[in-house]
C-alpha cells in the first residue's frame, strides 16, 4: 500500500464541479500533477482561485474527486488537508498585521517537521532576517509575499499551492520568486501547483501549462510553445496590444474595407469600456454611471491608437531609428510644468528631446509618448497599470517603462524630476540602460539613502531642495542646473563617440573584483596587464559585483578576472555585502573569457559586533574596524558555497579557468593568521571539484600558493592572456 502511495501523482483532480449559488464556477475540471512544478493560467474570473480553494477544502465541491499522493481529500476540512502535507500561499498574502515576521514563521514551523526550518528561511530570504521584528503590516509588497511563501514552506508540504505569487510585485522580486520556483522543482522534494497571470513566469517554471477558460481546463500546452506564440496567448488569454480596449486592427498585409469617415472632434476623445470590472460568468450588468466614470480619455484620436498597434508589430530597429534623443520622463499629470521647463532648457541647447509620461492616474497629459502607450509594454497590457491600487500601479508602470526603454536604441540621456514615487517609476528603467548613458533624477529623496534608486548603475541624483511642486525662484534654479548638467553630459558623450568613430580607440577593458584581503593580488594583476588592458577594479561589496556584471551585459568589458567572489558568502549566509541570485549571470549570457577564484570566501561581513545575528553567536570573528566584523566560514558553509558556484560555472559556455589557492583564500586565511583553516578550505575545493563539469573549455586548477602570493597572481595573468588571445576578444575595444 505504501508503494502505491509513493508512486501516486502529487495531485489528481477528476470531474471537479463547484457552484456558487446557481453559478457554475468549475465545470468538470480534470488535472494531474505528477511531480515538479505545474502552471495554470487564465484570465480573471475563469475559476483559477476557486480551483485552489476547492483543493484546500475552502470551497464546497459538488461532484468529482481530488487526490493528493493517492489520498482522497474531497470535502475534507482544511486542517486535515494541511496535516496531510498540502501548503497554501493564498492570493493577497493574508498576513496578520499585528504579528512580527518571526512570530509568523514560528507559528507555522510547528505543523510538520522537515527540511524547511526558520533558519533555512532566513538564509533563503535574507531580507526577512533583517525585518524579523517588523509587523506584517510594516512590510513592503515584496517582503509580504516572501513571508507568505515562507509561511507555507515551513509546513514542509509535499504539495504546495500558490495562487498568483507574483501579483503586484516589482520585477526584481518576481525574478526571485521565479528562481525559487525553479529550485523547488529541481530539488524534487516538493510538487508545486502555480496559478499565474504572468505568462513569462508561468512558462519559465514548468514544462507544461494548463489554460483555464470558463471554469474548464481548455487545454494543456507545452510552455515553450505558449511562450513563443503571441497569437495563441491573445486568443486564449486576452494578452495583446489592445486586449483591454477591444480595438480591432487589420492584420499585416491586408487592407481594411473602406468605411464612411465620420467627423472626429479635434479635442480629447473618450473611450468607453463596457465592463470596468473584469467580467465573469455570474457578473451582474454594470450600471451606466460606472461605465461613464471609467471612460478613458485620450488626447490623440483612435487613429493614434491604431498607429501604436502598427508600430508594435514592426521590428524594434524600425521603431528606434533616428538621431540621438534626450528623454524627459515623469508624471505629467502632477509635474507637467516642471518637466516642460526642463525640456525647454535641453531643447534650447540644440539637443533633440521627447517628453514621456509615466502617470498612473489615467488622466490625459499632452506628451510625445503617452502613459497609455508606455503601459502597453507591460506583460499583461495596460489593464495591469491603471488600477485602483496605487502601489501596484506604480510597480507595473515602472516595469512597463523599463520594457519600453530597453527597446529604444537612440537614447542619448534621460532626466526626471519628482518625489519618491516618480523616482521609483523611472529608476528601474534608467538602471537598464548601459553605463555611460547620462541619467539624472532631481528629487526630494536625493539627500537620503539613494541606494535603492541607483543600484549598480551610474544614475546621478540631485536634491531638489524644495519639493518638486510648482515653479519658484528655488525650483527654477535647481531644475535649470539639472537640465544644463544633463545637456553637458550628453554633448560630451556624443563628442567622445565622434572621436572614436574617427579611429581614436582605447585599450580593451577587463573587470577585476577585489576586497581588502585580496588587494595585493589585484595590484599585481593590474600592474602586469596595464600595458595591454584597461583594468577596472570593483570593490566586492555587493553593489561592486553587480556594477561589474552590468558592464558585462552592456558589452563594455572584454573579459573578467573574478578573483574575489566573497559576495556569495553574504548572499548565502545573510551578510551585509550580498550578491544577488544573478551573480555570474552576465558571464553566462555573454560568454566572455572568465578567470575566477575563491577570494575571501573565508568570511561573512557584518556591521558592528552588536549587529551580528543571534544564531551566529559563538563563532570565530575578526574585527576589521568598528563598523565591520568578519565571521569565518565553516566547512559546511564552504561546501554549500562550492555547490552554488559550481552550478553557475556549469552554465558558462565561454572559456573558463577557475583557480583554487591551496595556501589560503585571503590575507586572513594564511598560515598563522586568524582565519587559517585548511579543513574549511578543503571542503570548498572538494565541493567545487565534485560538482563542476570540467571540459577542455571549463577547468578547475589548484595552485599551492596563497591567493596574495605573487606567483598566484602571475598564474592568473598568464591564464587570462591565453584565453583572451584565443577567443579573439582583443578586437573588442572599450566603448
Amino acid at each position: 500500500m505504501n508503494e502505491v502511495r509513493r508512486s501516486a501523482a502529487a495531485l489528481e483532480v477528476r470531474g471537479l464541479d463547484v457552484y456558487y449559488g446557481h453559478s457554475h464556477a468549475l465545470q468538470g475540471v480534470d488535472l494531474t500533477l505528477e511531480a515538479g512544478v505545474f502552471s495554470v493560467v487564465g484570465r480573471n474570473g475563469m475559476g483559477k482561485t476557486t480551483l485552489c480553494k476547492a483543493i484546500m477544502g475552502l470551497a464546497p465541491v459538488s461532484s468529482g474527486s481530488i487526490r493528493v499522493r493517492g489520498h482522497d481529500i474531497t470535502r475534507r476540512p482544511p486542517a486535515y488537508i494541511a496535516r496531510l502535507g498540502v501548503g497554501y500561499v493564498p492570493q493577497g498574502r493574508r498576513l496578520w498585521r499585528s504579528l512580527s515576521v518571526d512570530e509568523h514563521l514560528q507559528l507555522a514551523a510547528g505543523l510538520r517537521r522537515g527540511a524547511w526550518t526558520v533558519e533555512r528561511i532566513y538564509e533563503t530570504f535574507p531580507r526577512l532576517a533583517e525585518r524579523k521584528d517588523h509587523g506584517g503590516g510594516q512590510l513592503s509588497g515584496g517582503e509580504q509575499q516572501m513571508l507568505a511563501i515562507s509561511r507555507a514552506l515551513l509546513t514542509n508540504p509535499q504539495l504546495l499551492i500558490m495562487d498568483e505569487p507574483t501579483e503586484g510585485l516589482a520585477p526584481v522580486i518576481v525574478a526571485q520568486v521565479e528562481e525559487m520556483l525553479l529550485r523547488l522543482g529541481e530539488d524534487g522534494d516538493m510538487s508545486v501547483l502555480v496559478i499565474e497571470q504572468n505568462i513569462g513566469v508561468a512558462t519559465a517554471v514548468s514544462r507544461n501549462v494548463a489554460i483555464m477558460v470558463n471554469g474548464r481546463v481548455n487545454r494543456i500546452i507545452d510552455s515553450a510553445r505558449l511562450a513563443a506564440d503571441r497569437a495563441l496567448q491573445q486568443r486564449l488569454l486576452g494578452v495583446g496590444v489592445h486586449a483591454e480596449l477591444d480595438i480591432e486592427v487589420p492584420a499585416a498585409g491586408t487592407e481594411a474595407k473602406p468605411e464612411p469617415q465620420q467627423a472626429r472632434p479635434d479635442g480629447p476623445i473618450r473611450v468607453y469600456v463596457s465592463n470596468p470590472t473584469p467580467p465573469t460568468r455570474w457578473s451582474q450588468p454594470v450600471p451606466i454611471a460606472r461605465i461613464e466614470a471609467a471612460a478613458r480619455t485620450f488626447s490623440t484620436q483612435v487613429t493614434r491608437l491604431e498607429e501604436t498597434a502598427r508600430r508594435r508589430r514592426e521590428p524594434v530597429a524600425a521603431q528606434t531609428q533616428g538621431p540621438p534623443v534626450v528623454l524627459v520622463v515623469g508624471t505629467l499629470d502632477t509635474k507637467g510644468a516642471e518637466l516642460r521647463f526642463i525640456r525647454d532648457i535641453i531643447a534650447g541647447s540644440g539637443l533633440r528631446t521627447r517628453l514621456v509620461d509615466v502617470s498612473t492616474s489615467g488622466r490625459h497629459a499632452a506628451s510625445d509618448v503617452s502613459a497609455q502607450e508606455i503601459a502597453l509594454n507591460h506583460g499583461r497590457g495596460g489593464s495591469a497599470v491603471f488600477g485602483p491600487d496605487r502601489g501596484a500601479a506604480v510597480t507595473a508602470m515602472a516595469e512597463a517603462f523599463a520594457s519600453w526603454l530597453r527597446r529604444q536604441s537612440n537614447v542619448a540621456g534621460v532626466i526626471s524630476a519628482g518625489g519618491s514615487g516618480a523616482a521609483s517609476l523611472v529608476a528601474p528603467g534608467m538602471r537598464s540602460l548601459p553605463v555611460g548613458v547620462p541619467k539624472l533624477i532631481i528629487s526630494s529623496v536625493a539627500s537620503g539613502d539613494v541606494g535603492p534608486y541607483v543600484g549598480p548603475a551610474d544614475i546621478t541624483m540631485m536634491h531638489s531642495v524644495t519639493d518638486v511642486q510648482g515653479l519658484n525662484s528655488i525650483s527654477r534654479t535647481v531644475l535649470a542646473n539639472g537640465a544644463n548638467a544633463l545637456a553637458g553630459m550628453v554633448r560630451a558623450r556624443l563628442d567622445q563617440h565622434a572621436r572614436k568613430d574617427r579611429g581614436d580607440g582605447g585599450l580593451p577593458s577587463v573587470g577585476i573584483t577585489m576586497f581588502g584581503v585580496t588587494t595585493p593580488a589585484v595590484q599585481k594583476i593590474a600592474a602586469d596587464l596595464r600595458e595591454d588592458f584597461e583594468c577596472l577594479v570593483f570593490h566586492a561589496t555587493g553593489v561592486g559585483g553587480r556594477s561589474m556584471e552590468k558592464l558585462v551585459d552592456s558589452g563594455q568589458l572584454a573579459g573578467v578576472i573574478d578573483l574575489t567572489t566573497t559576495e556569495v558568502c553574504d548572499l548565502l549566509m545573510g551578510g551585509v555585502f550580498p550578491a544577488t541570485d544573478d551573480r555570474f549571470g552576465a558571464i553566462i549570457r555573454s560568454r566572455l573569457p572568465y578567470v575566477g577564484s575563491v577570494g575571501a570566501l573565508d568570511m561573512v561581513n557584518f556591521g558592528a559586533a552588536q549587529t551580528i545575528p543571534e544564531r551566529y553567536r559563538g563563532r570565530k570573528f575578526h574585527v576589521h574596524n568598528p563598523q565591520v566584523t568578519l565571521m569565518r566560514t565553516t566547512a559546511e558553509e564552504n561546501e554549500r558555497m562550492g555547490r552554488w558556484i559550481a552550478d553557475r560555472l556549469n552554465q558558462m559556455d565561454g572559456p573558463v579557468r577557475f583557480f583554487l589557492p591551496e595556501g589560503g583564500v585571503s590575507a586572513l586565511d594564511a598560515r598563522g593568521q586568524p582565519f587559517w583553516d585548511p579543513d574549511a578550505d578543503a571542503a570548498l575545493f572538494r565541493a567545487l571539484e565534485r560538482n563542476v563539469r570540467q571540459t577542455a573549455n571549463r577547468q578547475l586548477i589548484r595552485v599551492s600558493k596563497n591567493i596574495n602570493d605573487p606567483e598566484f597572481a602571475s598564474t592568473i595573468v598568464n591564464a587570462f592572456r591565453t584565453l583572451f588571445g584565443r577567443t579573439g576578444a582583443r578586437r573588442r575595444l572599450a566603448r
